[in-house]
């Protein structure tokens, strides 16, 4: 007898760890690139190692918080909206019962399904689990795998804080001349690695994750750096 809560063929995807895979991802290049971008740009405009440094941390601090709760925000109401739209699904099909089979039976002939079979994979899916079917097929919503958001909070926040302690160690280990090319050095490391490491996690291109967030990077580090010297300049 077939166990009917284990596929027969398993192969292990990659796209189920989206939701938090996208935070942490997120979460750590934000961290690097913010962190290191308002870093550079105090330095730009003032030597002081303390100043830099203070920069650093109140920017790892402001930002993972900001991170958490923005991402618990986004995520819970992306969640609201999936259990609206299946309370909408939910209550249709009690009161429209006929239409809402008809609905599922046409969704699979234009996958390519024979009309008869279509209605009668439909009407069985009716039978066993209504609302779970429609959420599936006509939603693409998956109700065992709901948006998390406590799990995307947790995943940008510690990332974040994560690639922010990057230009913070660098600053902490450089000296008034070199501290520009420290933080640098140190966050485009950091950059490729995370891009690279969320890439194999994901399975992408290693590489061209990691040219991705390097040049999005380096360009954030170039102006934040421009401007602040232009101010250093004028003050």
């Amino acid at each position: 007898m077939i166990n009917t809560f284990t596929s027969p063929h398993q192969e292990h995807h990659k796209s189920q760890r989206a939701p938090w895979l996208r935070a942490a991802v997120l979460g750590v290049n934000d961290g690097i690139v913010s962190t290191s971008g308002l870093m550079l740009g105090v330095l730009g405009a003032s030597a002081n190692h303390t100043a830099i440094l203070t920069a650093g941390i109140a920017g790892l601090v402001a930002g993972a918080i900001s991170m958490g709760m923005g991402e618990y925000v986004s995520v819970s109401s992306q969640k609201d909206s999936e259990k609206a739209d299946i309370d909408i699904e939910r209550r249709s099909i009690a009161s429209n019962p006929t239409e809402e089979l008809a609905e599922l039976a046409w969704i699979y002939e234009q996958r390519g399904v024979e009309k008869s079979l279509a209605l009668k994979v439909a009407t069985q899916l009716h039978a066993n689990d209504a609302v779970n079917a429609h959420a599936r097929d006509e939603l693409n919503i998956n109700q065992r795998i709901l948006a998390n958001p406590r799990q995307a909070a947790v995943a940008s926040t510690i990332a974040f804080s994560v690639g922010a302690a990057l230009p913070i160690i660098a600053t902490l280990l450089a000296n008034n001349s070199n501290g520009a090319h420290v933080i640098i050095a140190f966050s485009m490391v950091g950059l490729a690695i995370s891009g690279s490491i969320g890439a194999y996690i994901g399975g992408g291109n290693k590489l061209r994750a990691a040219l991705r967030v390097l040049i999005g990077g380096a360009a954030a580090m170039t102006i934040t750096y421009a401007i602040g010297l232009s101010i250093g300049t004028f003050l």
